[in-house]
């Protein structure tokens, strides 16, 4: 009898613990619960206390922050219209400078012609006369629009402006140095539109 009171004793007394912990858990999700909303609650106070003591921005201020961004978008869009008309300004001349220095490379060979037709030896004065006369025009046509012919004769040889048709051994002559022009080149400025044909001496 004693041993059967002595383990419902044990039963009952642990059964009590396991409720006491139990409670003490319940108690710990409570507090818990009470914490968290108490937390969000400061941390909202602490929110509006910031901004009902941030500086209020004044209605002129707004006006000036508005201006400068007014101003600042009008500088940018101007900066691009700038740079738009110089681009624009840039690709006519280019275009410009292409178109005539195609139209000049198609007239140079009319003018090849009429100097090998002035070297040709002839009685007829006033047909002479006539050919010089033509040949003039189109040299002083070709001027105004800013065609130069190149002067290699005597210079050092530059595949830039020339190209080599042959060689000569010349004692007279420096090193590489053009001996001859077969064929005259031609530069709009900087621009070659006609590469000249030379003999090049000692190369």
């Amino acid at each position: 009898m004693k041993r059967k009171k002595k383990a419902k004793e044990r039963e009952a007394a642990k059964l009590a613990n396991e409720q006491n912990e139990q409670i003490e858990q319940e108690e710990e999700i409570l507090e818990e619960t009470e914490v968290q909303p108490e937390a969000a609650q400061q941390e909202e106070d602490a929110e509006q206390k910031k901004e009902d003591e941030a500086p209020e921005v004044s209605q002129e201020d707004k006006l000036r922050d508005e201006l400068a961004a007014e101003k600042d978008k009008y500088l940018r869009l101007m900066a691009e219209y700038d740079n738009f008309r110089k681009r624009s300004a840039k690709e006519r001349l280019e275009l410009s400078a292409s178109v005539k220095a195609d139209t000049v490379a198609e007239i140079l060979p009319l003018i090849d012609n009429f100097e090998r037709a002035l070297a040709v030896e002839t009685q007829d004065t006033a047909y002479k006369q006539g050919v010089e006369m033509i040949f003039k025009q189109f040299g002083d046509m070709i001027k105004k629009l800013g065609v130069t012919e190149m002067e290699l004769e005597g210079k050092e040889f530059d595949p830039n402006l020339a190209m080599a048709v042959s060689s000569v051994e010349n004692e007279e002559l420096g090193e590489n140095t053009v001996a001859q022009v077969l064929q005259k080149g031609y530069k709009l400025g900087d621009k070659v539109i006609r590469h000249a044909m030379v003999i090049v001496a000692n190369p």
